[in-house]
C-alpha cells in the first residue's frame, strides 16, 4: 500500500514574505529575551550551576565501566538497523503503513504513522531516547541523589529534542506552514512575544484562554461571603442550598502553593458546591498571595492564623464547637500537623480529618527530590532572602517540569509552531494562577519535610512550642491518593496509614494530582477501595476492589455517620461574624503573573 502523502497548495512568494516578517519579529523577540534575563538562569526552583558536578560524576563512572556505553551503542545499532529495514520495505511497498497511531501523545497526528519518512524520524528518536536513558540508568556507583538528578535533567533534554518540537520534523506543523504561507509561525512568534511580556521577560507559557474566565462570574462562583480575615487568609462561608444542614460544619484547608478555587472551578465540577448540596455548611480558607512584608511568616503562623483561627471563627459563626476538616496537598500536611498539635493540647474541635493527595511521610517524593539537595536549597534560600518570598513562576516551572511533555512542550508546539489560540479550560486557568511563598515558611517546609522528613518523626518539629507527633492523632481519618500523582506519589501518601492511631480509610483515585481529586459524579475516572491496610501499598492494591465513577459519594457515606443530625440552614452573617465581602473575596484576586 502506498504511503499517504501530505496534500497542500501554497504560494512561494507569500511564504517568502511571511518568513521575512518572522525574521523581523525574531529580532524583536531576541532583544526582549536577552534584555530580561537574570544573571543565573534557573530551572524551576533549582539552579543549573549545580548540575555540572553530577554529570561529571556520570562521565567518570562511564569511563570506569565502558561496558555500559558499549552495550548501549550495540543495542542502538541493531534497533536503528531494524528501523532502516522497516522504512526501506515501506518505501518499496513491501510493508503496509503502521496500523495504529503511537500511544505517545506527541505523535498522535496520523502522519507520524502513515508517512514512512516521519515514521522513520519518530522511531529513530524514540529508540535513541530509550537508549540514552537506559544507559544512564545502568551506570553503577553514583549516589542516589546524583543519579536521580542526572536522570531527571537528561529526560528534560531528551524531551526537548523530540522531533515534534521542530518545524521541519513535525508533519502537522510543516503542513500548516506550507498551507498558510508561514502565517502559523508568525502568529506563533506573536504568541511568544506576548508570553514573554506576560512573564516580564521570562517565558510564561499560556496554556488556556486567560480572558475567558473571571473570578466570581464564571469560575469560583459558588455563593458565599467572607466572614473573617487576617494577614494570611480570608475565611469563606458558603450559602446553603438545602433547607436543613448537618450539625457539624466542614472546614476546607487548601494548599497555599495555588489558589483555593481548584475545588470550586465551575458548578459541574466544584467539590465545594457539591458538598454544599449534600447539606454541609462549608467554610474554606482562601490564603493570601504574600509579598516581602510576610517574609518571616512560618509554618507555625500558617497553623495559628489558618486552621486554628478558622476554628474560632466557625464557632462564632455557627455556635458549633466541632468540625469535619479536609486538607488538600500542602493544606493536608498543615492539617496533619494541626491535628497533632491539637491532640497534644487536648483540643478536640476537629472530629474527623480528610486528606486529599497529601504527603506527611516524605521518604520518597518522586522527581521533586531533584530540587531539594543542599546546594540547590542554599541557592533558593539566597534568592528568597533577597525578595522575601519564592517567586510564583519558579514554583510553577518546577511543577510543570515534572510533566514536561504535557505541560510545556505540547503548548510550545500548539502556541509557537502551530500559532493556535488557546481554548478555555478552567483547570488550566487555575494552574496559571500560582501564588508566592513566604521565605521563612518555604525554607522550613523544604528542609524540615522534604529534606529531613521530620514531620513523620515523633517530636521531629515543634510548632508554637509543642512537639508534633502524628501517632497521637486518634480521630477518624480518610486518605485519598491518586494513582498517577506526580507531586504526591500515592505509595508515599499510603505511608500515613502507619502513622495515625485512629481508624483510617484509604481510597485510591484514578488519574493525577488534580484530576484524581476533581472527580465529580459522572466522571470517567474510577477508584479503588480495600477495607484492610497491609504494611505495603503494593499489598493494598493487589487485593483492592476497583469501582467505576467518582469517589465523592464514598467520602460522603464515610463522613455522614460521624455527624449528629440536622439543623436549619445557616446563612452567612446570621451568627456572630459580620459579612466582610462576597466570595470569592479579594485575597484570591491578587495575581503573581499577569493574565
Amino acid at each position: 500500500m502506498a504511503d499517504k502523502r501530505m496534500q497542500f497548495t501554497w504560494d512561494p512568494i507569500a511564504l517568502a514574505a511571511q518568513l521575512r516578517n518572522i525574521a523581523g519579529q525574531g529580532q524583536v523577540l531576541m532583544r526582549c529575551f536577552v534584555s530580561h534575563q537574570p544573571d543565573a538562569i534557573k530551572f524551576g526552583m533549582g539552579n543549573r550551576s549545580t548540575l555540572g558536578f553530577d554529570f561529571f560524576e556520570l562521565m567518570t563512572r562511564m569511563m570506569i565501566d565502558p561496558v555500559v556505553v558499549a552495550s548501549a551503542q550495540i543495542d542502538l545499532f541493531y534497533k536503528t538497523l531494524g528501523i532502516w529495514q522497516k522504512t526501506a520495505e515501506r518505501m518499496l511497498m513491501l510493508r503496509a503503513r503502521e496500523a495504529d497511531a503511537s500511544k505517545d501523545k506527541r505523535f498522535k497526528h496520523p502522519e507520524w504513522s502513515e508517512n514512512a519518512i516521519f515514521n522513520f524520524v519518530k522511531d529513530n528518536y524514540l529508540v535513541a531516547a530509550e537508549t540514552i536513558l537506559s544507559a544512564i540508568r545502568e551506570v553503577k556507583g553514583m549516589d542516589e541523589a546524583s543519579a536521580r538528578k542526572v536522570d531527571f535533567y537528561t529526560r528534560q533534554f531528551v524531551d526537548a529534542l523530540s522531533p515534534s518540537n521542530f518545524v521541519a520534523t513535525n508533519p502537522e506543523v510543516l503542513t500548516a506552514t506550507l498551507a498558510s504561507g508561514g502565517l502559523n509561525l508568525l502568529r506563533g512568534l506573536e504568541n511568544l512575544l506576548a508570553d514573554l511580556e506576560r512573564g516580564n521577560g521570562r517565558l510564561a507559557i499560556t496554556t488556556t484562554d486567560m480572558k475567558a474566565f473571571r473570578l466570581g462570574e464564571n469560575i469560583a462562583t459558588t455563593p458565599g461571603k467572607i466572614v473573617y480575615q487576617n494577614e494570611l487568609m480570608q475565611l469563606i462561608q458558603y450559602a446553603p442550598s438545602t433547607r436543613e444542614v448537618r450539625v457539624r460544619p466542614l472546614l476546607i484547608v487548601p494548599p497555599w502553593i495555588n489558589k483555593f478555587y481548584v475545588l470550586d472551578l465551575q458548578p459541574k465540577n466544584s467539590f465545594i458546591k457539591w458538598a454544599v448540596d449534600q447539606g454541609h455548611t462549608v467554610f474554606a480558607i482562601s490564603w493570601v498571595n504574600p509579598d516581602g512584608k510576610l517574609a518571616e511568616k512560618g509554618l507555625e503562623n500558617y497553623m495559628l492564623e489558618g486552621p486554628l483561627a478558622a476554628l474560632d471563627a466557625i464557632e462564632s459563626a455557627t455556635a458549633e464547637h466541632s468540625v469535619n476538616a479536609i486538607g488538600y496537598c500542602l493544606g493536608g500536611t498543615l492539617l496533619a500537623a494541626t491535628m497533632a498539635y491539637s491532640a497534644a493540647k487536648g483540643d478536640d474541635r476537629i472530629t474527623s480529618a480528610t486528606y486529599f493527595t497529601t504527603l506527611v511521610d516524605f521518604t520518597e517524593v518522586g522527581d521533586m527530590a531533584v530540587f531539594i539537595d543542599e546546594a540547590q536549597l542554599a541557592s533558593l534560600e539566597r534568592r528568597m532572602r533577597e525578595r522575601g518570598y519564592l517567586d510564583a513562576q519558579e514554583m510553577a516551572t518546577a511543577f510543570n517540569m515534572l510533566r514536561a511533555n504535557e505541560l510545556i512542550w505540547s503548548f510550545v508546539v500548539s502556541n509557537y509552531l502551530l500559532g493556535k489560540k488557546q481554548v478555555p479550560v478552567d483547570l488550566l486557568f487555575w494552574n496559571s494562577d500560582p501564588t508566592r511563598m513566604p521565605a521563612a515558611m518555604h525554607s522550613f517546609y523544604l528542609r524540615g519535610m522534604y529534606q529531613q522528613n521530620l514531620l513523620a518523626k515523633p517530636g521531629g518539629i515543634r510548632l508554637a512550642g509543642v512537639p508534633i507527633d502524628l501517632s497521637k492523632v486518634r480521630t477518624p481519618t480518610f486518605i485519598l491518593a491518586a494513582r498517577e500523582d506526580h507531586i504526591a506519589p500515592w505509595k508515599s501518601t499510603y505511608a500515613a496509614t502507619r502513622l495515625y492511631s485512629g481508624p483510617i480509610k484509604f481510597v485510591l483515585a484514578d488519574a493525577g494530582h488534580m484530576a484524581g481529586v476533581i472527580s465529580p459524579p459522572g466522571t470517567k475516572y474510577g477508584h479503588w477501595t480495600n477495607g484492610n491496610l497491609p504494611p505495603s501499598p503494593d499489598e493494598w492494591f493487589a487485593s483492592a476492589t476497583p469501582h467505576q465513577g467518582s469517589w465523592w459519594p464514598l467520602w460522603d457515606e464515610w463522613v455522614t455517620p460521624l455527624d449528629a443530625g440536622r439543623v436549619p440552614a445557616r446563612e452567612p452573617g446570621s451568627g456572630a461574624l459580620a459579612i466582610i465581602e462576597n466570595a470569592p473575596g479579594s485575597y484570591v484576586r491578587v495575581r503573581s503573573i499577569a493574565s
